[in-house]
């Protein structure tokens, strides 16, 4: 086999073939937001071990979400009814995990048959239904998720708080009115009861799992998973078919009620689709602030717009308030044209001629960041007038500068001093507005709406 191009940490590798036991005949860069090889070990008898790589190269001791809590909920629950991949070995001296590889599609959304899209979301949930059932003492993961909730507003607001104070050092220069306002809403409106406290997967629904046929062969991704409130995960399941449409909602949470015997409600789920967008929003947000970052920064500058808009619309439906887009401007700056030059040349030129997936995907992340640098240098200024403007008018205080006027909604929003409708209106203006400045990103997930809640 010819030496696969890689980055990854020297002894690592070793590591992987000592697992086979074997040699790696198969080693390539898989196209997800976060690190993942798909790795091959053949062993001496002639059989190839099919695994799937992740490590975190900055692990965090204190972190809520690690690949350690996901290795170590797969290995609890491969002797459950619950499916997901088998852990074949955790480093911690490298902080990896290999997985095995099961077989299976993640593209649910790209299932033609919508009667079979059904079925296997009827399947999936019957899967989350009991997970939320297991007897949590026989798991044996309290060492690694922590004390269980005592209280409705510990299971709802945890991982929240263990988010906020993750990423505390960040928050205290980072300015956005949204996440403080929904931290706020978050508390404000905690459950004040819930039906048991469950393990839940914290980031379910389409996506992640996998499937085969009509079933599921695999629910994957639990770096997310802890004890909370199983209604959670019906809101991350609302999450997630608003970014991956699956053919909607419609009957599988009283399916869900049914197969569980545990109390849905409509309130629950649009409380805690909030909740997963703003913690989820925090680390997102984080990274878009990083030039160095590993990952796909288009991808998250998409998460982030698109994000952001859809807790302004879930925030008015939970607070039956009305939100609409303001117009746009129609008035720009000159167009960068080395900026429009450099976005043709990767698009015509470059991108047809790369074989790599990955690099292929990066590139296109490339072309994406230098088409959303030209729409801010062309509109960025209006934009952000505009939102000042705004801002001037709810706090009836003309102020120059979108820093200093953010800076100070940010005050009047802590300090209680602005009423929930007028400020949701006003922040959603802010969302709509930024998620057509950033369209190249945003039209990564096009035309993402809400799927009506029964």
């Amino acid at each position: 086999m010819t030496e696969p191009t890689h980055d990854l940490p020297e002894g690592l590798l070793p590591w992987v073939a000592s697992l086979g036991p074997g040699h790696i005949s198969r080693l390539e860069r898989h196209v997800a937001r976060r690190e993942a090889w798909v790795v091959d070990i053949t062993r001496g008898d002639g059989s190839v071990l099919e695994g799937f790589l992740r490590l975190d190269r900055e692990p965090a001791a204190a972190r809520n979400v690690s690949l350690q809590r996901e290795a170590a909920i797969c290995r609890a629950l491969t002797a459950t009814d619950v499916p997901v991949p088998e852990l074949l070995g955790w480093s911690d001296t490298y902080h990896a995990a290999l997985f095995s590889r099961v077989p299976g599609s993640a593209d649910l959304p790209g299932v033609d048959d919508p009667q079979r899209q059904r079925r296997i979301m009827e399947d999936f949930i019957g899967a989350i239904a009991r997970l939320h059932c297991l007897d949590l003492d026989s798991l044996e993961l309290d060492e690694i998720l922590g004390a269980r909730p005592s209280t409705p507003a510990e299971a709802a607001l945890g991982d929240l708080d263990a988010q906020l104070q993750a990423f505390a050092a960040f928050l205290k220069h980072y300015q956005d009115p949204l996440l403080g306002y929904g931290a706020g809403w978050l508390r404000r409106f905690a459950p004040r009861q819930i039906a048991r406290v469950s393990l839940v997967q914290g980031d379910t629904g389409p996506v992640n799992f996998l499937f085969e046929g009509d079933r599921v062969s695999a629910v994957v991704d639990w770096e997310w998973g802890h004890w909370g409130d199983p209604m959670e995960d019906l809101g991350n399941i609302c999450v997630r078919e608003f970014w991956n449409p699956s053919g909607g909602l419609s009957g599988l949470f009283e399916r869900y009620e049914q197969l569980s015997g545990i109390p849905y409600t409509r309130a629950a789920a649009q409380y805690y689709r909030i909740q997963q967008n703003v913690r989820g929003m925090i680390p997102i947000h984080a990274a878009c602030s990083q030039p160095g970052l590993r990952e796909s920064m288009a991808w998250y500058l998409s998460y982030r717009y698109v994000g952001d808009r859809s807790t302004c619309e879930a925030l008015g439906d939970a607070m039956n308030v009305a939100v609409e887009a303001p117009p746009m401007p129609d008035t720009s700056s000159d167009h960068s044209v080395l900026l429009a030059a450099a976005s043709a040349t990767l698009q015509r030129d470059v991108l047809p001629a790369l074989d790599s997936p990955f690099a292929r995907s990066r590139l296109n992340d490339a072309r994406v960041l230098v088409a959303c640098a030209e729409r801010e240098q062309r509109y960025g200024e209006a934009v952000r007038a505009a939102c000042c403007e705004d801002i001037g008018r709810l706090l009836r205080r003309q102020t120059r500068g979108y820093e200093r006027a953010t800076g100070q909604l940010m005050e009047a929003i802590a300090e209680g001093r602005v009423a929930d409708e007028p400020l949701i209106q006003l922040l959603a203006r802010k969302a709509y507005r930024e998620e057509w400045l950033y369209q190249p990103a945003a039209a990564l997930y096009p035309e993402r709406r809400w799927a009506a809640l029964d």
